[in-house]
């Protein structure tokens, strides 16, 4: 029986790496990940029914840390396993709990549940990411079960950002799902899915219903769907090939659709590649486009061969995997590429002509060559137009005529020279070998033809001066017929063996050179620390490896460039084309079909985030055309400029942003020293006025008044000074929350009393329902909220305005509201009301620093709730304030 599959005999080097691998896997743990579409599938679930099955087996299982989200089916799981204590980390006055590292590393169980693997972790822990904390745990042994949602991954987090409108801040990079030794898809159809929220089977029901209408709408579940699908299959693409690699596998396992374009001089290529896009595109299979480099290549124009580039930079643009290869034998090169990524189909176009009856096309060589290779030819369209990539004519080229067959004539010629007084002493097969040394120098120096005509030039030498009867092509003896034949045949496989070796150690050398100059840059760039620095390695390599100046154009405000700084400077017109490269992502000017006319070559920067400039590159001389080499080169190094150019950008912004938090800091120290300092005098002048209201014999009535006025005006400015005093305290993190199980009634009552004065001039209604539940809060803090949100109230609405206080509970929190029948918030003002220094209209009215409501923020979020503003459909505004219930305790019932 024939066997399943075909191998070829194993590289030991390749063995040996394996080997070492293998070795280095045994050493660490296994990484199992249970990927999802979206929250709901039952990826916690999936992993918790695994754990008990290995738990079962006998195996050392722990729960490191295990989210329930409340869910009844989850928690009956996890009961029975021993689960880790978690660690608090206090922050910003409140205990989070997360993920104890040191607790699993010194427990070191055999394998450990981590969940939601793209979790950030609280700042204070070892690691800011979750995943960086598995990267721990797995170097030290131990197995890992976590899980994580598709829309965590990096690669996709900007297309399901489109699709969903919502751009998680949660992401893990591509290699950890990569890395994995196993990915378990945990799928669930949206009908069911969706069942299960209706059901609160994955949040409560009012988050539900809010949730069903934005993120969870079907639309979106079915391509949140189809991309965690098709990760999952290139994950195990992946892993086939590694397989494929590892037992030496030769032949193609079709298990899916899978295209590769052979991209070379003829005029239908460019067609061949828009043909595979479309191909790719109805069946959402992956395509690579290749261009292979062989001898005759070389031989082509360099217009012919930049067109090639062109053609192979067209298909990377429509989605293509592109690779440019070399090789001897351009058949064999395609069937290796195609067996080592493991794509079945070959779209190639039809042999146009043979030359000599018994020389086979390209197609006609594949199929014979790869028999388990699909092949299929698009055909010709003889009145077809070429395009602008076509256009170019592909003759090959000669650029030294007709000298190298001289010089390979004037080198077999001084052989015979040399030869001729020899002819006495040397045996004829000697003579013979000295011929063909005239053939090899002929294919080191001058390539193939030349090898090829000194190959036939020698046997007719030899014939003609040194086999009797000499000086003459008569032989009498046939056996030298042979020795002519076999002769001729050896000269010319050395002359072409040797011309083709010449040729790798070309191809090779300008590899090594390409990879040395971006290596050199590369090394240059990273340690570049501004704009300036970066322009200065630019010139100094363009100038050296494409001889040309550089203009390096950043984006200003608004997306307007500007030259940067150290660069020269072009005309305005240069100017528009470079912003139009800019915008529209595209190389323009100078040898391409946007404004070819331009004196410049205009890059555009593509970092992997955004687009940092565009470079300009001003050519020295007026005839100036890149070749493929180049052009890759080129492009290659507009990508390292662009890098280093995001890196010192986004090094600046940190700059920017340490010196906004240092600032930040001494401002609040600033504050805190002023407040302590102005809270003194205040007090005495307090005391002062009421010693004189109560001084004997007692002041007449204008006296009073003034002194109530002075006590107001003081009472008033103390305000401000402990909001300015609590917003300092809370901005250096030196609030420290003292819980405490409280009634709402109770907190909303103290805040009644203090603002009593303030609310004599408005009606105030209060609707508290009387089975709200007690709230884990700061009473100071938690009344300072209401009496920043009801002054706020009161000095806002005119005199007579009703200012209502309702309270209810809204699922796992209470909802209290401080309504008005006022003007209402300015549109555009709801967010920013509760920013620091930011009040609404009527700021010639009302005194404030413009900090009460930021300082109800900073407590609310303190608390773990949230706070926002909106305004009323019939007039006047509303302040909400979410906070969670919490477990409170239950109180027994009086007797």
């Amino acid at each position: 029986m024939a066997p399943d599959v075909t191998t070829a005999r194993p590289d030991p080097d390749v063995i040996l790496a394996q080997l070492s691998a293998e070795e280095k896997r045994g050493q660490r743990g296994k990484l199992k990940i249970f990927f999802g579409a979206c929250p709901g599938v039952g990826k916690t679930y999936a992993m918790l029914t695994a754990a008990r099955v290995s738990r079962a087996q006998g195996m050392d299982v722990v729960a490191g840390v295990v989210e329930t989200h409340g869910r009844s089916e989850t928690i009956e799981l996890l009961h029975g396993l021993e689960c880790l204590p978690r660690r608090r980390i206090e922050y910003k006055g409140h205990l989070l709990e997360e993920f104890d590292l040191d607790g699993a590393l010194q427990r070191k169980p055999k394998r450990i549940l981590v969940d939601e693997l793209a979790h950030s972790n609280a700042p204070g822990s070892r690691h800011p990411k979750r995943w960086q904390d598995i990267e721990e745990l797995l170097s030290a042994g131990i197995d890992v079960l976590t899980t994580v949602n598709v829309q965590h991954v990096e690669s996709l987090n900007d297309v399901i950002g489109k699709i969903t409108g919502v751009r998680v801040a949660e992401r893990i990079p591509d290699h950890v799902i990569d890395q994995a030794d196993e990915i378990v898809l945990v799928d669930l159809p949206p009908e069911e899915l969706l069942q299960r929220l209706r059901e609160g089977k994955v949040y409560i029901p009012r988050q539900a219903e809010r949730a069903m209408d934005h993120f969870f709408r079907k639309g979106n579940l079915l391509a949140l769907r189809e991309l965690a699908l098709r990760r999952t299959a290139d994950r195990v693409d992946g892993d086939v090939r590694a397989w494929r690699r590892e037992k030496s596998v030769t032949t193609v396992w079709p298990m899916r659709e899978s295209v590769l374009v052979c991209v070379g001089p003829g005029p239908d290529s460019e067609r061949l590649v828009r043909r595979a896009a479309r191909r790719a595109n109805q069946t959402g299979a992956p395509w690579h486009a290749i261009a292979i480099e062989t001898p005759s290549l070389q031989t082509l124009p360099d217009a012919a061969r930049a067109r090639i580039f062109g053609i192979l930079k067209m298909a990377q643009e429509m989605g293509a995997q592109t690779t440019n290869l070399s090789g001897q034998n351009a058949v064999e090169v395609a069937i290796a590429y195609a067996r080592e990524y493991n794509l079945g189909t070959l779209l190639v176009g039809r042999d146009r002509y043979r030359r000599l009856p018994w020389q086979r096309g390209f197609a006609e060589k594949l199929a014979r060559l790869a028999p388990d290779l699909e092949l299929l030819q698009v055909a010709i369209e003889e009145e077809e137009r070429p395009s602008q990539l076509s256009s170019v004519a592909v003759t090959p080229r000669n650029p030294t005529g007709w000298r190298p067959y001289l010089l390979a004539c004037l080198s077999v010629a001084l052989v015979t020279v040399v030869s001729a007084p020899l002819h006495a002493r040397l045996d004829l097969a000697n003579i013979v070998m000295l011929f063909l040394l005239s053939v090899v120098f002929a294919a080191v120096r001058f390539g193939r033809g030349a090898a090829s005509l000194a190959a036939f030039l020698s046997v007719a030498a030899f014939d003609f001066f040194f086999v009797p009867p000499r000086f003459t092509f008569v032989v009498h003896d046939a056996q030298y017929l042979v020795t002519f034949g076999v002769m001729l045949i050896v000269a010319l496989v050395i002359g072409q063996l040797t011309a083709g070796l010449r040729f790798q150690a070309s191809a090779a050398c300008k590899r090594e050179q390409r990879m040395q100059a971006l290596y050199e840059m590369s090394r240059d760039l990273s340690s570049a620390l501004s704009v300036e620095q970066i322009v200065e390695i630019c010139q100094r390599f363009m100038k050296r490896g494409f001889n040309a100046s550089v203009v390096v154009f950043v984006p200003g405000p608004q997306e307007r460039l500007t030259v940067a700084e150290g660069s020269a400077t072009l005309d305005g017109a240069e100017g528009g084309i470079a912003q139009w490269s800019f915008d529209h992502g595209q190389n323009a000017g100078l040898g391409t079909d946007t404004l070819p006319s331009a004196q410049a070559l205009y890059v555009p920067l593509k970092a992997p985030s955004r687009l940092c400039g565009v470079l300009a590159l001003v050519p020295d001389e007026t005839l100036w055309e890149l070749p493929p080499g180049q052009r890759q080169l080129l492009d290659t190094s507009a990508t390292l400029i662009a890098i280093a150019l995001e890196r010192v950008h986004y090094v600046l912004l940190a700059q920017d942003s340490q010196v906004s938090m240092e600032s930040e800091r001494l401002r609040n120290s600033l504050l805190s020293a002023i407040s302590h300092d102005l809270r003194t005098p205040l007090t005495v002048i307090t005391g002062l006025t009421d010693a004189m209201r109560m001084a004997s014999p007692a002041l007449s009535e204008p006296h009073i008044g003034l002194a109530e006025a002075i006590r107001d005006e003081v009472s008033r400015t103390i305000t401000m000074v402990n909001n300015l005093l609590d917003m300092a305290r809370m901005q250096m993190g030196r609030v420290v929350l003292k819980r405490g199980w409280q009634t709402l009634e109770e907190v909303i009552g103290l805040s009644m009393n203090h603002c009593a004065a303030l609310l004599t001039r408005h009606g105030v209604r209060i609707e508290l329902p009387a089975d709200l539940p007690l709230l884990e809060m700061d009473t100071g803090l938690m009344e300072r909220v209401f009496n920043n949100l009801l002054e706020n109230a009161a000095k806002h609405t005119p005199p007579g305005s009703v200012i209502v206080v309702a309270a209810g509970v809204e699922g796992a929190s209470v909802k209290v509201s401080v309504c008005d029948n006022g003007p209402g918030v300015p549109p555009g003002m709801e967010s920013r009301l509760f920013e620091k220094f930011t009040r609404g209209k009527m700021e010639s009215t009302v005194v404030g620093f413009g900090l009460g409501l930021a300082i109800v923020r900073a407590i609310v979020e303190a608390h773990g709730g949230a706070v926002w503003a909106e305004n009323r459909l019939e007039g006047g505004a509303c302040f909400h304030v979410l906070l969670p219930v919490g477990n409170p305790p239950v109180i027994p019932e009086e007797p």
